[in-house]
């Protein structure tokens, strides 16, 4: 049976959407959406009318837990989860649960713990000050730790994670290097969680990897060869991303997410169903996660899927908003029923075969390819 929630979120179709969609895929009903223009006021995150009136909500529904979609400072956790006698959790912690229930490999189990570990010590001096005011002992799992012990325990199990992380990122490291040796070019997905990545790479690969509409269903890198032609090459599912996500986070996930940099081409996977300011706010958050990662822009292809939920002429406005128009390297495609799959093969194999080397920039491809918005 899922936990029940109450969700305080933004006043913003779009954004209540996305907050859902990561309580749903962290197990939690939401039964009541509060929304809010703001939720930044210094004291509780929400002015102190909404929160008497979210007591007496919560007295008469007694939810599971009060989901706050915004970054709480721990002060702020601590009047709300005073004042309401009510466990809080904000969208950070959310979405290190998500990480958490969906983290299978060994390696991302230890990316998710890192990335806990990370949040915890962001939030170590505040927690162990409201802890020692004695209100509420053992706030937040603290107990009577002294400040010192309990921040070398976090730095102490930082440190084992680390160096786990980095053996594993020299084992990434030798692969690559074994990839190159045999000559295999490399082909990697990304793109914004739930826009269609693990579908697209069943649709490439004729794998049956979980296809999922929960967020973050995929936290390890999964590698298979395919046949472009008559050419093999190698292509990797990666983590999607999100907005508001900490650089910590894509930080904890670096071993992974820096397949990206070293691949050959990127395939941007978007989702060209989203209405046009969810899609704009979502590319947005796509590229400038792609430029902190440092991956070159010029292996990026856009790959628009879901194109057969979408007539033509909005797909055409669409790319004009995204300020596509004039680059070569775009498709609209659906994963679903394999819409322009074998264009999409056509336009890697010539964007491969035209660069030689990773390192190379690429070249604007010319070629013009007949693209079907239909079927």
């Amino acid at each position: 049976m899922k936990s029940l929630a109450i969700l305080i979120t933004y006043d913003r179709e779009d954004i209540v959407k996305e907050a859902l969609a990561l309580c749903e895929s962290a197990g939690y009903q939401v039964f009541k959406i509060i929304k809010q223009k703001f939720l930044n006021k210094a004291k509780f995150g929400i002015g102190e009318g909404k929160v008497e009136e979210l007591n007496e909500l919560i007295k008469s529904t007694k939810p599971d837990v009060i989901i706050f979609d915004e970054y709480l400072k721990p002060s702020q956790n601590y009047n709300l989860a005073s004042k309401l006698k009510t466990n809080i959790m904000d969208r950070e912690s959310l979405i290190l649960e998500i990480f958490d229930r969906n983290a299978t490999g060994s390696e991302s189990k230890l990316q998710v713990k890192m990335a806990q570990l990370r949040y915890e010590m962001s939030h170590a001096k505040e927690k162990v000050r409201l802890a020692k005011m004695g209100e509420q002992p053992g706030f937040m799992g603290i107990g009577k730790f002294e400040v010192d012990v309990y921040f070398n325990d976090i730095k102490n199990r930082m440190t084992a994670i680390k160096s786990k992380l980095v053996k594993a990122g020299k084992q990434r490291a030798l692969h690559r290097q074994s990839r190159d040796r045999i000559g295999f070019k490399t082909i990697s997905l990304a793109g914004y969680t739930s826009a269609g990545k693990t579908t697209l790479f069943n649709a490439l690969t004729g794998e049956k990897q979980e296809e999922n509409v929960k967020l973050f269903t995929t936290l390890s890198t999964t590698t298979r060869k395919i046949k472009l032609s008559k050419t093999e090459v190698l292509i990797s599912d990666t983590v999607g991303f999100i907005s508001r996500l900490p650089a910590y986070m894509i930080e904890a996930f670096k071993s992974t997410l820096e397949e990206l940099i070293y691949t050959d081409v990127v395939i941007l996977v978007i989702d060209i169903s989203d209405p046009i300011f969810e899609l704009k706010k979502k590319f947005r958050s796509c590229i400038g996660t792609l430029e902190e990662l440092g991956v070159d822009q010029d292996k990026i292809i856009f790959v628009l899927n879901k194109s057969d939920l979408v007539i033509a002429d909005e797909i055409m406005e669409k790319v004009d908003y995204l300020g596509l128009k004039e680059n070569k390297k775009w498709l609209p495609i659906s994963a679903v029923t394999k819409q322009n799959i074998l264009q999409l093969k056509d336009l890697l194999l010539i964007i491969l075969e035209s660069k030689p080397k990773v390192t190379e920039k690429l070249k604007a491809q010319q070629s013009e390819f007949k693209i079907d918005y239909e079927d």
